[in-house]
């Protein structure tokens, strides 16, 4: 998800976020170990060995706004499910 979605006041009946479409993130834990691109509804699978996972949105390093790193731990033998908010950085 990224929020806020549009820049301003946010209308009482309006989500502040929205999903986080056709991204791609990098999955990191002393390197680059997998990559990732969102679909269209900001979704995404990526099969990890288990471990502690540092996320962050390829080729983004510095400017406005904040996608990532986020973390993530990794289990044998369960799914893990996340969901990180992305910041627009939009005021």
């Amino acid at each position: 998800m990224i929020g806020p979605a549009r820049p301003g006041p946010t209308k009482i009946d309006a989500a502040g976020s929205a999903p986080l479409a056709n991204a791609t993130f990098v999955v990191e834990n002393t390197a680059e170990v997998a990559s990732f691109t969102t679909d269209s509804q900001g979704r995404f699978r990526v099969s990890l060995p288990p471990g502690h996972y540092k996320v962050s949105m390829r080729g983004r390093k510095t400017g406005i706004g904040r996608f990532g790193p986020f973390e993530a731990d990794v289990t044998q033998g369960k799914m893990t499910n996340v969901q990180w908010e992305c910041d627009s950085g939009i005021r």
